[in-house]
Parts: C-alpha cells; structure tokens; sequence
C-alpha cells in the first residue's frame, strides 16, 4: 500500500443534523452537517415534515388553492367545449322540419 494515495482516515467522525442529533462515526472527512437524520425524519418519526429551502412548497400550496377556486369555471368551459351544455335552447321536432324547407 502506498503511503501518499490513500485520504486521512477519522474514526471519530461526527455528523451533525439541523434538529440537534449528533452521530459518531468513521469517514474520510471530519465533521459534517444534514439537514434530515433518523431522528427527525418523517419515515422515522410518523409525522408530516416539508423540508423547503426556496418556498417551493408554500408556492404549490398558492397554485393548488388557485385551482380549486376556478375549477367550477373551468369544468363548465371543458363541458361547453365538449358540447354537453349549449347555449342555444334546444329546437322542436317541428321547428327543425320547418326549418329545413
């Protein structure tokens, strides 16, 4: 084995997690830090966690309330587009022979 390749060895490691939890372990860096370990992990845990660093979670929330304010409107245009619902009564037997001639 070549002395010179081979990285430093720390046996004493720890990792260290945003909710506190600090583990020891052996690893080629000295210390490192995460945002999610077992302890606080919703998998781990049962309980519901959004981990979100650019608000992406509170802009899909925005968008989702959006869509339901406007689905009535929206399912009323897709029927109209489909020709379920018209906006022209609907003729008599009599008046579309009458109109036909």
């Amino acid at each position: 084995m070549k002395a010179t390749i081979h990285p430093q060895y720390y046996a004493d490691a720890t990792i260290t997690c945003a909710c506190g939890a600090v583990y020891k372990l052996g690893s080629t860096k000295q210390s490192y830090t995460v945002e999610i370990c077992a302890k606080c992990h919703p998998f781990f845990t049962g309980s519901m966690k959004f981990v979100d660093t650019l608000g992406r979670v509170e802009r899909f929330q925005a968008r989702q309330k959006q869509a339901q304010k406007f689905a009535p409107a929206l399912a009323l245009k897709k029927a109209k587009k489909l020709g379920k619902i018209t906006d022209k009564p609907q003729k008599s037997l009599r008046e579309m022979l009458l109109g036909a001639e």
